[in-house]
């Protein structure tokens, strides 16, 4: 009978087998320590600072930037409002802004 070797888990990240002296656990499933980094800045994650959002992992700060809540409220008042809509960061649904939830209340 011929040897075969365990099957090994794949990072998410870069596709190649984690052994477990270098695995981090997390989004279901096994990282590299290298590979165990936010998505938007790239910021080594451990597992007090990790977010998970479709598969992807993110750092608390840039996970917020990206899909936390947005509009008048969460800027910090007038001076922090602007018209971006986060194109930088990814997002294309419903980036188009409008005021059709106000057309009829006047």
């Amino acid at each position: 009978m011929p040897f075969v070797a365990a099957e090994q888990n794949k990072c998410p990240k870069c596709g190649k087998s984690v052994y477990p002296a270098e695995e981090r656990i997390a989004a279901s499933g096994k990282w590299h320590k290298t590979c165990f980094k936010c998505g938007l800045c790239n910021k080594l994650l451990d597992s007090t600072n990790v977010t998970e959002h479709q598969g992807e992992i993110f750092c608390r700060h840039c996970h917020g930037r990206k899909y936390g809540p947005k509009g008048v409220g969460f800027g910090g008042g007038a001076g922090a409002l602007s018209m971006d809509t986060g194109t930088h960061l990814g997002n294309t649904a419903g980036s188009e802004m409008t005021n059709a939830h106000h057309s009829n209340n006047f």
